[in-house]
């Protein structure tokens, strides 16, 4: 004899070796025995055997019509056996009996479980709401069937088109689009990018990143409402200096810039003059929300989204040829040992001479020029050479002090680059086709030198004060040069390890820098009310929206540099392939397991994964031949074909590496990581 039982929800069927009253010894087709409680058994039969009976019965339990089932079956509670002798005959067969379970079993829409082998039937409009969603979803898998059929023949369906990037980082992995594109990706064994791209969904790999950078930080799109920028109306002063600024040709808003006065009286007073528009807007504004919105201006090669509309910047940028409001730090200095002797901050407007390019002067304002070893007379250019001398030694000397507080130098070894797309304007998107000139700039070139240690004198000295006044402002601070310590924004005057600086607010780009604007509005309250600023700052302390702004920066300036790097990362791959470069020489910087070490160019701004540099050291330079570059992951891979440098000049090479982590983490871009996840499902559960 057999029999049939339910063990854990699943029905086994074996022959019954010895029985209890509440139990039987059974034996299963494997060989193996179980004790089965007679409440579990289902089922007692003679024929066939349980393989035979299970076989059977799976395939008859499909030709029983549900709807003719539901009809037969009584309104109360039911057994599986009656189901069968209603549907069947009054003699059922064990195969007919089975069968019945199976079919209700596997339709809890028509039958609901009412306990072992036992059902009653569903309400008639529950029924009539589980048959539309089946055939609902039938009609989506169908669906999907055909848009994958679609993609794999090389079209793309236009829903599917307008949810790419959704499909692609951020995807409901329910929706039909999605489930489409992971079936073409399998049916065809396709990469989903090349799946699309292949499909006509993706234009160019360039619009592929500009897009998927859309997606992701200006869903709304890049554009600003029709706003009038308000007039700054305080009574400001004249001041008595004729201030220049320092930026490339391409800035636009140009928030800084400095003068000078009493150079050879032995004191000597610097002027570092900031872009004052905290003077005319205000917290809340409508103004001060489009800031808030965007945190940052973002920069990429040949173009860049400002923070605010133009218009706006235009109203306060320090732009030559004007007396400009402006928010005014004047510290005085001997002249002879550079040691501070006062501080002082103004609100005023400052007469701006003159808007000098670096990219234009670097050539001729040189350290041998500005130290007298070139005694050229570069009469077009317009700062005396007396005063941007005197600036080049004030800031040797300032960052000396600061190298000390570091505890090393800064390490100015490597050159910064720079990107020029041949175009007509950079007033709207590039293409991806422009040609890319790369070109260097050694870091610490004099004018860049000048300016930056001006604006970390403003910025630590400012942070000082406003922690003197009670006033909170917005810092970043890291607490030494330990490996793993990163720099962190907080309301707290902290040390600035990295710089080498007690405090360090960012204040001196309010019209590039959402958290320049709301140090600025905490600086003027400090510089209109001295010792009771804390009372007037917009900003108190401990105040949520301190602390509110600093995340939403910290998020959204990262990613800013994120889409700056993979931009430049884009360009510079593009430049290889138009020069057509097929060797760069290189020096190790990581190894990352199982042969292959990433490498930095030496020549291009360019990090890239490398095989054949087993057993060499970390800094050894090599040469290596270039793999096919893919524009879509941003991604090139190359074969180290020769080792160039001597044991030497590697240790050497590596102490710097070892210095410029945190930037190596910055420069590295590996291959393009997409949410797209080919393991997923994309069948529907009919039932």
């Amino acid at each position: 004899m057999y029999v049939l039982f339910e063990d854990a929800g699943k029905f086994m069927a074996g022959r019954v070796l010895s029985e209890a009253d509440a139990s039987a010894q059974v034996e299963l087709d494997s060989g193996k025995r179980v004790k089965v409680k007679a409440a579990n058994m289902l089922l007692k039969f003679d024929k066939p055997s349980p393989a035979a009976l299970l076989s059977e019965a799976t395939a008859l339990s499909q030709s029983i019509e549900l709807e003719l089932a539901y009809e037969f079956a009584p309104e109360q509670e039911f057994g599986f056996a009656d189901l069968a002798r209603d549907y069947f005959s009054a003699g059922a067969t064990s195969v007919e009996q089975v069968a019945a379970l199976w079919r209700l079993h596997e339709a809890p829409h028509y039958f609901r479980r009412a306990g072992k082998g036992r059902f009653r039937k569903a309400p008639a409009e529950i029924v009539q709401q589980a048959l539309l969603a089946i055939e609902k979803k039938k009609q989506v898998q169908a669906q999907i069937e055909a848009w994958s059929a679609d993609l794999v023949a090389g079209t793309c369906p236009e829903p599917i088109r307008e949810q790419l990037y959704k499909i692609l980082f951020r995807p409901d992995k329910n929706t039909p689009e999605y489930k489409a594109v992971v079936e073409a990706s399998k049916s065809s064994q396709t990469a989903p990018l090349d799946l699309l791209q292949n499909a006509g969904a993706i234009a160019s790999p360039w619009d592929f990143h500009w897009q998927r950078f859309l997606f992701d930080l200006f869903p709304k799109g890049t554009g600003f409402p029709p706003l009038q920028a308000p007039a700054i109306t305080d009574d400001l002063p004249l001041a008595p200096v004729q201030a220049f600024s320092i930026d490339d040709s391409h800035t636009t808003e140009i928030d800084d810039a400095l003068s000078l006065q009493g150079l050879g009286t032995g004191t000597v007073t610097v002027g570092i003059h900031i872009a004052a528009p905290g003077l005319a807007l205000s917290p809340g504004s409508a103004i001060d929300q489009l800031g808030r919105a965007r945190l940052s201006t973002v920069y990429m090669p040949g173009y860049k989204i400002t923070m605010l509309p133009d218009s706006v910047v235009q109203a306060y940028t320090l732009i030559e040829g004007r007396d400009c409001p402006a928010v005014s730090l004047y510290v005085t200095f001997s002249e002879d040992t550079l040691e501070v002797q006062s501080a002082e901050t103004r609100l005023e407007r400052v007469p701006i001479l003159v808007n000098l390019r670096h990219d234009q002067l670097d050539d001729r304002i040189t350290r041998e020029w500005l130290e007298g070893e070139d005694q050229s007379d570069h009469a077009d250019v317009p700062v005396s050479r007396d005063t941007l001398a005197f600036y080049w030694r004030l800031a040797q000397t300032l960052k000396a002090r600061r190298e000390v507080v570091r505890g090393k130098p800064e390490n100015f070894n490597r050159p910064d680059y720079s990107f020029k797309l041949e175009r007509d304007s950079n007033d709207t998107p590039p293409s991806g086709d422009e040609t890319v000139l790369i070109g260097t700039r050694q870091r610490g070139a004099p004018l860049d030198l000048m300016v930056a240690e001006a604006m970390i004198l403003a910025n630590s000295t400012w942070g000082q004060w406003m922690a003197q006044l009670g006033v909170p402002g917005i810092y970043r601070s890291q607490a030494s040069l330990a490996p793993g310590v990163k720099v962190r924004m907080g309301t707290k005057a902290l040390p600035h390890a990295g710089i080498g600086v007690p405090s360090y607010a960012w204040s001196t780009s309010p019209l590039r820098r959402y958290t320049d604007l709301v140090n600025q509005w905490q600086i003027i309250a400090c510089a209109k009310h001295g010792a009771t600023a804390a009372l007037a700052a917009p900003f108190k302390p401990k105040d949520a929206e301190l602390f509110s702004i600093i995340s939403g920066f910290d998020a959204a300036y990262s990613a800013y540099n994120g889409v700056q790097s993979s931009m430049e990362r884009y360009w510079t791959l593009r430049h290889v392939q138009q020069h057509s470069i097929e060797e760069l020489d290189a020096s190790l910087v990581k190894e990352m397991g199982g042969g292959t070490w990433l490498v930095r160019a030496d020549t291009l701004p360019l990090m890239f994964s490398v095989m054949g540099a087993q057993g060499l050291a970390r800094g050894a330079r090599v040469r290596v031949k270039l793999g096919e570059i893919d524009l879509m992951a941003l991604d090139v891979h190359g074969i180290v074909t020769a080792h160039l440098d001597a044991p030497e000049a590697a240790a050497e090479s590596q102490a710097d590496e070892v210095d410029e982590a945190e930037d190596e983490e910055a420069m590295a871009a590996g291959p393009l990581t997409i949410a797209v996840d080919l393991n997923d499902s994309t069948q529907n559960d009919a039932s």
